[in-house]
């Protein structure tokens, strides 16, 4: 069966200063469910967020000033959300979502987020709509637990995981490859272990042959036995921000390499949502929704 964590109770703010739709965290399963890929069964609503979960991963101090809403302005305008209480118990419950997802992966080969990717928080600050780094939080937790020996990130949004590489900068059972757009945000790039800065207007066909060259590269050298996948799409030709030219075919396609190759070697793997900003919501929506139907496709 596949397990979807869905976070929906808890409605994303606008952000500061932008006027994207983000209703697709409702819209979407309801449309999965509507079209027969998933049924109510496939999802579960994740449970409350150890602390210690999060100390692992963040700073003691900026998880502090974030649970009792004391950030500086200047941080909260960063983060791109007014700060409430309302927004940190749902970034709790997207990485909680993550770290269940881990575990239904270890059962059933796959499992989702319909939200989270939030790669661009950092150990000791938010960014880029980003608050606490669900990803390395449930990476962590298969690492202290003695769940995963190796884990690989793949993040293929259309903005580099910038906050993912600093944080496991130095920890060699976390490999972070990260092909975004070379001149989008963020401006100043980390160093993951592995990044493809891709040109504006890149294709298809560039995009699939080139991450179809640095997956087989990576997972040779790397042999991981857990992968993480950030699935924005962003990389659409389409999206208002992403500058990229990958059609709504050519992202679904990416989606099933990654997935298949997953299923082919006998990996777990944690899919994450990620970004998505067409001005067209129908676009959003069918792209997300792609990688769902992929996966259910390979794995039931």
């Amino acid at each position: 069966m596949l397990k979807i964590a869905w976070c929906s109770q808890y409605v994303l703010p606008l952000p500061i200063g932008h006027r994207f739709p983000m209703s697709k965290y409702e819209i979407l399963p309801l449309q999965l469910i509507h079209e027969g890929t998933i049924n109510e069964g496939n999802l579960f609503t994740p449970s409350s967020l150890d602390e210690l979960l999060i100390l692992a991963v963040h700073h003691a101090t900026y998880w502090n000033q974030l649970s009792t809403l004391t950030l500086e302005p200047r941080a909260v305008r960063r983060t791109g959300f007014p700060l409430s209480q309302k927004l940190v118990d749902r970034e709790c419950v997207i990485a909680s979502g993550t770290i269940a997802c881990a575990d239904y992966a270890l059962q059933f080969g796959i499992a989702m987020n319909i939200a989270g990717g939030t790669h661009h928080a950092f150990t000791d600050h938010g960014e880029g709509f980003c608050l606490l780094n669900d990803i390395a939080i449930a990476a962590q937790y298969l690492l202290s637990n003695a769940k995963a020996k190796q884990i690989l990130i793949i993040d293929l949004d259309v903005h580099q995981g910038n906050g993912t590489a600093e944080i496991f900068k130095y920890e060699p059972r976390v490999f972070t490859f990260s092909m975004h757009g070379a001149n989008n945000y963020p401006l100043k790039k980390e160093s993951s272990d592995l990044d493809v800065g891709l040109p504006d207007h890149t294709s298809d066909a560039t995009y699939l042959h080139t991450l179809a060259f640095h997956l087989d590269q990576t997972m040779t050298a790397l042999k991981p036995d857990f992968i993480f996948f950030q699935s924005g799409v962003d990389i659409l030709d389409t999206d208002q921000l992403g500058r990229l030219k990958v059609s709504r075919e050519g992202c679904k396609k990416r989606d099933r390499m990654v997935l298949q190759m997953a299923r082919e070697n006998k990996i777990p793997i944690v899919v994450t949502m990620g970004g998505g900003y067409s001005k067209n919501f129908i676009d959003i929506i069918e792209a997300h929704a792609n990688t769902f139907r992929v996966a259910q496709e390979i794995y039931f």
